[in-house]
């Protein structure tokens, strides 16, 4: 009866793809009001985008209380509020395998103007409970959300959070959670109390701090007594949310403070890499621009990770857990790209490599990896860093600080597009793109949508909800078209399975003769199948996100259709963790919508494997050509390859999340 019902919600989810564009490209639009300020977002499913926000006076009200969550309609661009019950402020967050997700930690019991909460725990310090806010200490909490479609309402879609049922064994604030190749996850670092940087100053505590730091990691679901890792100790100070990648071999490259190591999860072990040229901090709240460049059959799925941005402050500017020792938004922000990949295939010594500079500094500049291959920066500040303070060690007054409790100044409007397929010295380009006039700093974030927009949202350097002030706490988001968006017809795939394996048979996607034009030979030659996964977005980072181009050949037909020969995703799920995507297919740099697909059997555990996909030789047609209406992107195109892929029964996230929550709670 339940295979029965999982196809019939699988057949439900089919939705048609509209072949015409209106949208300007380039351009922002009005994204509508997410209620609470999005510090956080996820994509759920391909209808709903969900808000996380701190503790604090929203208007926006749930069970006579603030909301600090909201569910988010792409369609309609309009949020209901949601409950939670703990303080998600400065969590982690990442999906599971079967397309439900979790945060992890965040702050204690806060109360109106940032206070501790008005229950506290036994001598001070720690807020458990606020009877204002009624919010409870979120300091271990692990929140499990399955997303829905449809109205979003009900039990059976709200956030599970208990911490008396499930819990970390670390309270942390600030951590990093990075997928595993197995669905589980690693949960590194943190603050347990602070607020600036990790430390005090002079720094005589590194490991602990006195007990404001966690230097430790953990795994959900548990593998045990939480560990110390070394790297966290020595690069006290400046390693909160450390960037964390998982690599092919199963290790994971991490970076903090100028350091970066390879980390073996399963022994603990450590390969400490080279420091970051010139000591531009990347992490927290230096808030460079990070992500991994798309893995591809032309680079062998091979990671390459690229760092921009952030901030070449001496060690003594950063301060302590309280404030900065200079008055940061004078201080510019890099402007320089640095590039590494941490396993090379050729077993050369990983080293950094500088790329081309961004074209302009920048702060809390965030990367969207787009569909056609290239990446985007938004948000940000030409001057200063993350985090908020009422003063510095400089400027001692709150009525002295220019810019509120701001620490950043020069909002920067403008996207920057960065095309890692592009020659050095070519690579940056923001012709054609509009400047967003909403100053987006910190507390900003911005999430890939399933028709290749950009949804922006956030921004909030303040203690508590302040709408008043020269950067205000924002609820306005706003949706950006890039430059894709010129063309006048777009691809709409057919066939596109609802699961991708690790190996295995190949499937088959029919491109329409009316979803592209020109001759069928030079679209089916630039034809590219993307896997997208939008990761969980806080603080300028995305948590998880991964771009990977599967491999394909294909069949040019007399109508002018195309049949794409795509094989599954590569053997190995540590390239490309098990969970939840979106599938797009691009025709002249042209994408499809994305089609929601969970890549994996769904389940946390060993993933299972075959062999490479096989796939046949190209077939080419001479003098055919599509009928879509005429119009080409700006875009480059995606370089094509080929290997194959089979596919597997449809898993509904939302079901099999359900079912899965059980099994964690008992």
């Amino acid at each position: 009866m339940l295979n029965r019902q999982l196809s019939l919600l699988a057949l439900g989810l089919a939705a048609a793809t509209p072949a015409v564009l209106s949208q300007k490209p380039g351009s922002f639009e009005d994204g509508g009001d997410t209620l609470v300020s999005a510090m956080m977002l996820l994509l759920g499913n391909d209808e709903k985008v969900y808000i996380l926000d701190k503790s604090e006076g929203n208007p926006a009200q749930i069970n006579g209380h603030p909301a600090m969550g909201a569910v988010y309609d792409i369609a309609t661009r309009k949020a209901q509020v949601m409950d939670v019950t703990s303080n998600v402020f400065c969590a982690s967050g990442m999906h599971l395998p079967n397309g439900s997700f979790i945060t992890l930690g965040g702050n204690g019991a806060i109360g109106p103007g940032g206070n501790i909460g008005s229950v506290q725990a036994e001598g001070g310090g720690s807020g458990l409970f606020d009877e204002t806010y009624q919010d409870y200490d979120g300091t271990r909490a692990i929140r499990i959300l399955n997303p829905c479609t449809g109205d979003a309402t009900g039990p059976a879609c709200e956030w599970f959070d208990d911490a008396n049922v499930l819990a970390m064994q670390k309270h942390r604030w600030y951590s990093t959670a990075e997928p595993l190749g197995d669905g589980s996850i690693a949960i590194i670092g943190g603050f347990t109390n602070g607020g600036y940087v990790n430390r005090n100053y002079p720094n005589l505590d590194p490991a602990y701090e006195g007990g404001a730091a966690e230097p430790t990691f953990e795994f959900f679901p548990s593998r045990g007594e939480a560990q110390v890792m070394q790297f966290i100790v020595d690069t006290s100070g400046l390693n909160a949310y450390p960037h964390t990648y998982t690599l092919p071999s199963g290790k994971l490259f991490l970076q903090a403070n100028i350091s970066s190591m390879i980390w073996d999860p399963d022994t603990n072990s450590e390969n400490r890499l080279p420091n970051m040229p010139e000591n531009i901090v990347r992490v927290y709240p230096a808030s460079g621009a990070v992500a991994m460049l798309p893995l591809t059959p032309a680079n062998n799925w091979t990671p390459t990770i690229l760092f921009c941005g952030g901030s070449d402050m001496p060690d003594y500017a950063w301060g302590n857990y309280s404030w900065p020792y200079i008055n940061t938004w004078e201080y510019p922000a890099s402007a320089k790209c640095h590039r590494i990949t941490p396993e090379p295939s050729d077993n050369s010594s990983a080293d950094y490599e500088e790329d081309d500079p961004m074209l302009e500094t920048r702060t809390m500049g965030q990367f969207i990896a787009l569909p056609d291959g290239t990446m985007m920066v938004v948000n940000g500040g030409l001057n200063g860093t993350a985090g908020y303070s009422t003063q510095t060690l400089i400027t001692t007054s709150y009525s002295d600080m220019p810019y509120g409790m701001s620490l950043a100044s020069g909002p920067v409007g403008t996207p920057g597009i960065y095309d890692p397929r592009k020659p050095k010295g070519q690579r940056w380009s923001n012709t054609g793109l509009d400047a967003s006039e909403i100053p987006r700093l910190y507390h900003s974030s911005a999430l890939l949508l399933p028709d290749a927009s950009v949804l922006i949202a956030g921004s909030n350097p303040n203690v508590d909800v302040n709408t008043s002030t020269i950067f205000p706490t924002t609820y306005k988001a706003e949706i950006f078209y890039p430059s894709y968006f010129s063309a006048k017809t777009r691809p709409t795939p057919q066939g596109v399975p609802k699961t991708i394996s690790y190996g295995g048979d190949k499937f088959d996607i029919t491109v329409p003769a009316a979803s592209y034009s020109g001759a069928a030979n030079d679209a089916a030659d630039s034809a590219a199948v993307m896997l997208m996964r939008p990761g969980f977005t806080t603080h300028a980072m995305n948590m998880g996100q991964r771009s990977m181009q599967l491999n394909n050949t294909y069949t040019v037909n007399s109508d002018g259709s195309l049949t794409l020969h795509v094989a599954q995703a590569p053997p190995n799920s540590n390239i490309f963790q098990p969970g939840p995507a979106l599938l797009f297919v691009t025709i002249n740099g042209i994408p499809s919508n994305g089609t929601y697909v969970i890549v994996g059997n769904g389940q946390i555990g060993k993933q299972p494997t075959a062999a490479a996909s096989t796939l046949p030789a190209n077939v080419r047609l001479d003098s055919v050509k599509g009928t879509g209406e005429g119009g080409s992107s700006t875009s480059n195109t995606t370089s094509n390859n080929s290997s194959g892929a089979s596919h597997t029964g449809p898993i509904i996230g939302a079901v099999v999340g359900a079912i899965a929550l059980v099994g964690i709670l008992g």
